[in-house]
């Protein structure tokens, strides 16, 4: 038995970690998640038949997929959740009802699975590994099995056609906007990376999509058309409206559900409700349970929708002075923060930027510099493997912008500085990798556990 999650993490990444030293590449050349089905096979997994519904894209997959299972859960199914990366405790990746796997069951679990994970482990090559990702869904299956889970909704990390995650057996794939990403693991082009992500469309299946860009509602089509599967796009006239703003979330419209409360306050979150909402549609009519668009079903989506927790994006953490924390590290996300919160503010502003140096870094300070009397660049340590902009290279891409530009080395310092220019009046926004959201957690001492 593992003697705690440390040892259990430890063991996990056993076979990735020796390749941590050796050159990434494209996905379709490193990443084998054969290895992920012999794992399954080989532990008989899964014992249980259940839905799944797999959602892949480029930003809002985390949140379309809470969204779905706290949806689920209302119209009375046990629900099982995957998503990636965690924010606080490697749990926070495997849910039922939302609740997080407990330490005791994920360390038992991995436990059962040791003889397998062992034997494959002895098989690979030298430049083979039994994917992290694949272990993590043996846990949850055995854990989903064990607790009776009837629905799951599972979040892709990164592609979809290469992710250990396409590997279950899904009816529904759901596919939020789909853009450039990860270029040097999926590919520098539009089309490569829909590509990337329709490889979860199941063969006589269905999808069902946001709207995209018309390169990647062509692949996607294509990739349904090869698979004999029904692809959904959502236009403008399937979205949910924005009607008003509450303090603890907003009011949207959708119809036929007339006005509904998202206890979220990102703009994006609009979307992504329409799409979960049309997502579960589909799943509640494949299983002939109750009656989508009866009274009972839609008084369930209203319910489910209000209990919508999802930790670190656009979240007001405390007033006095106000701050708000979203993981917003592209430039679109960055600009539908400031949409989300510019009703709320007040100056002074100081935005707290902590992006790594892989992406648009420059790109986002120009956005928070819309608003911003200062700009404070931090980082984090926490993965060794992610890296931030030094602060050279951070006044560099900051040339331009008028505004006062500080640097900490940690979080903690950048809290302290942007309060010294707020004061209690003002407001701090933290655009920030999911890394910092986690340790924002931690220092507003907030719970991850239950969602």
């Amino acid at each position: 038995m593992f003697d705690s999650m440390d040892e259990a993490i430890r063991y996990i990444f056993r076979t990735r970690r020796r390749l941590d030293a050796a050159p990434r590449g494209l996905d379709e050349n490193t990443r084998d998640i054969s290895l992920t089905r012999r794992l399954l096979t080989r532990a008989k997994l899964p014992a249980a038949p259940r839905e799944y519904a797999v959602v892949t894209g480029s930003r809002g997959k985390g949140s379309v997929t809470s969204m779905m299972a706290k949806l689920l859960q209302a119209l009375g199914h046990t629900v099982g959740m995957m998503t990636s990366p965690h924010l606080v405790h490697w749990n926070e990746r495997i849910r039922i009802n939302g609740r997080m796997i407990p330490d005791d069951d994920f360390q038992r679990h991995l436990f059962a699975l040791q003889p397998v994970i062992d034997a494959i482990g002895a098989e690979l090559g030298d430049r083979q590994y039994l994917s992290p990702q694949g272990i993590f869904l043996a846990i949850a299956l055995r854990w989903f099995d064990e607790n009776q889970v009837n629905a799951a909704a599972l979040e892709v990390g990164r592609g979809g056609r290469f992710d250990d995650v396409s590997v279950v057996p899904n009816r529904l794939a759901v596919f939020t906007p789909i853009m450039l990403e990860h270029t040097s693991l999926l590919g520098g082009a539009l089309e490569r990376i829909a590509w990337h992500k329709a490889g979860i469309i199941p063969r006589g299946g269905a999808a069902v999509s946001l709207p995209q860009a018309p390169a990647v509602m062509s692949v996607l089509q294509q990739e349904a058309d090869q698979q004999a599967a029904s692809l959904v796009c959502l236009d403008d006239s399937d979205l949910a409206r924005w009607a008003a703003d509450r303090r603890d979330g907003q009011l949207i419209q959708l119809e036929p559900y007339g006005e509904l409360f998202l206890p979220l306050l990102g703009r994006y979150q609009i979307e992504n409700a329409s799409l979960a909402i049309r997502a579960v549609e589909m799943i509640q009519a494949r299983l002939s349970l109750d009656r989508p668009l009866s009274a009972a079903y839609i008084h369930a989506i209203h319910a489910g929708l209000s209990r919508v927790k999802w930790p670190g994006r656009v979240q007001k953490l405390q007033d006095n002075p106000a701050v708000y924390v979203d993981g917003a590290i592209t430039v679109r996300s960055a600009e539908s923060f400031l949409a989300s919160v510019k009703p709320h503010l007040a100056r002074p502003v100081a935005s707290i930027v902590g992006i790594p140096r892989d992406r648009d870094y420059a790109g986002v300070y120009a956005v928070m510099a819309k608003v911003s009397q200062a700009l404070v660049i931090t980082q984090t340590d926490i993965n060794p493997n992610t890296r931030f902009p030094s602060p050279a290279a951070a006044r560099e891409a900051a040339q331009g912008l008028d505004i006062d530009l500080r640097h900490a080395a940690d979080l903690s310092q950048a809290l302290r500085i942007a309060r010294g220019i707020t004061g209690a009046d003002g407001a701090i926004l933290l655009a920030v990798s999911l890394m910092l959201v986690g340790e924002c957690m931690l220092l507003w001492k907030l719970d991850t556990s239950i969602i």
